[in-house]
């Protein structure tokens, strides 16, 4: 299963991350919510670049975290892990993998260290609640002495190559080139539907590749969510658990109104802001939701014009939403017609996980309940493009004239279930060119 990642996992093999030092190396962190394939990326890369692999688990092994109790020198680190691992840990040669390099506070510090010895030992640590151990102050984090990666579910171009579609992937890329209709539009519109129902989570992806089945897709998809809810049971105290996993089974309800906005009072009559912040925190640090934020005006720095007030939360991957969701996959699969107004909330959701996965904040915006773009985006040009999302082929959108009206960006995206085109400084993308959206606004990644 190729996975993009693992194109910037050999610049950083080569020395050409930014900020890479001109002697030694810095080590690597690879975050990103449980289950989306680090540990299978670090591997995968590391079979294929080195000449040996010396993969060690922190949360698994005790003595390799007692290794790291004492002095952080790396050569000591080193040799003591080639003793344990059985792999000798050659500078420029050997991959080291610390996974789950959360669970061992003393590891994540050692990364300084790697950082700062002018040495080239090549060091990968992958952790799955990074965000949530450094925000409850468990871990000292190695402040610009790593290269840190984020890792997503699959995009759905990686869900085309992982079902052997990789030519349609390309065509797709050619046709956001050219902005020219795409030949073979329905048949990527019916496999952007099947993504929808079966997700990006590497597990769920490969049995449905294997299978086509999605009951199997449905049964790993709540095994993996149980999975998520034991880490909140795990990494919180018992008061936060209950408050985050309130909030974690409210989001599809949530999702459900009409304007998509994340309300208290949807997890509990009457619950307050300051009883479930820290929840929504918590579950935004685990990497299982994408916070999409009002705007107040579209223009430049758009973090500056936020309202945290007003909020949508969209979960990391649209097949833990229709799983969670009790919509039939199988139908999901088949096209939104039947869907009614949720083929909206699920498509913005996927166009999130997009967004996301090129690096780019989420946020939308709004003029005073009179009108509301689904999301809005600074472009490499520093210029703020709105970007409306449509379910099916009615592209009607009053809210997108009107800020182009209020904010004339140069141009705008419409992504709906229309073929490629422009006119008149609006590019209508297919919501299955989605993966394409940070490229087009000049964020290559």
């Amino acid at each position: 299963m190729e996975r993009k990642i693992t194109q910037m996992l050999l610049q950083w093999k080569d020395g050409k991350l930014p900020g890479s030092p001109m002697r030694g190396r810095m080590p690597v962190l690879l975050g990103g919510a449980r289950q989306v394939g680090k540990t299978w990326a670090a591997l995968d890369f590391g079979e294929a670049n080195y000449s040996d692999v010396a993969y060690v688990n922190l949360e698994a092994s005790k003595d390799a975290a007692q290794i790291f109790d004492g002095d952080l020198e790396p050569t000591r680190i080193t040799r003591l892990l080639s003793a344990l691992t059985g792999h000798n840990i050659v500078e420029g040669t050997t991959l080291l993998v610390l996974d789950e390099i959360q669970a061992c506070q003393r590891a994540l510090t050692s990364l300084k260290y790697f950082a700062e010895s002018g040495l080239d030992y090549h060091v990968l640590g992958t952790g799955s609640l990074l965000g949530v151990a450094v925000n409850r102050q468990e871990v000292s984090f190695p402040v610009g002495k790593v290269h840190q990666l984020q890792m997503y579910p699959l995009d759905f171009e990686e869900y085309l190559w992982a079902r052997g579609k990789r030519e349609l992937a390309q065509l797709i890329r050619e046709s956001q080139v050219s902005l020219q209709p795409l030949a073979l539009h329905e048949t990527a519109l019916a496999a952007y539907y099947e993504y929808l129902a079966v997700g990006g989570m590497p597990q769920v992806v490969a049995d449905f590749a294997a299978r086509g089945d999605f009951n199997f897709a449905l049964a790993i998809q709540q095994g993996i969510e149980s999975a998520f809810v034991a880490d909140m049971a795990k990494y919180s105290t018992a008061g936060e658990t209950a408050k985050a996993l309130a909030a974690w089974k409210s989001i599809p309800g949530q999702l459900a109104k009409e304007n998509h906005r994340f309300k208290y009072r949807g997890i509990q009559e009457g619950a307050r802001s300051r009883t479930y912040e820290s929840a929504i925190d918590w579950l935004q640090a685990a990497g299982l939701v994408a916070k999409c934020e009002l705007v107040e005006a579209g223009r430049v720095p758009l973090a500056a014009r936020v309202d945290s007030t007003a909020f949508k939360l969209y979960l990391l991957d649209t097949g833990l939403l229709v799983s969670k969701s009790s919509l039939p996959p199988n139908q999901v699969a088949l096209g939104l017609d039947k869907l009614g107004g949720w083929a909206g909330s699920l498509v913005e959701n996927a166009v999130s996980n997009a967004l996301s996965a090129s690096g780019i904040a989420n946020y939308f915006w709004a003029s005073k309940g009179t009108a509301e773009v689904d999301f809005v985006a600074q472009d490499a040009q520093a210029e703020v493009i709105p970007i409306e999302v449509k379910a099916g082929d009615n592209v009607r959108a009053r809210s997108l004239a009107r800020f182009r009206e209020l904010y004339d960006p140069p141009y705008a995206i419409r992504l709906s279930a229309k073929n490629f085109g422009e006119r008149d400084q609006l590019i209508s993308m297919p919501l299955y060119a989605s993966f394409l959206l940070g490229e087009q606004l000049g964020w290559a990644r």
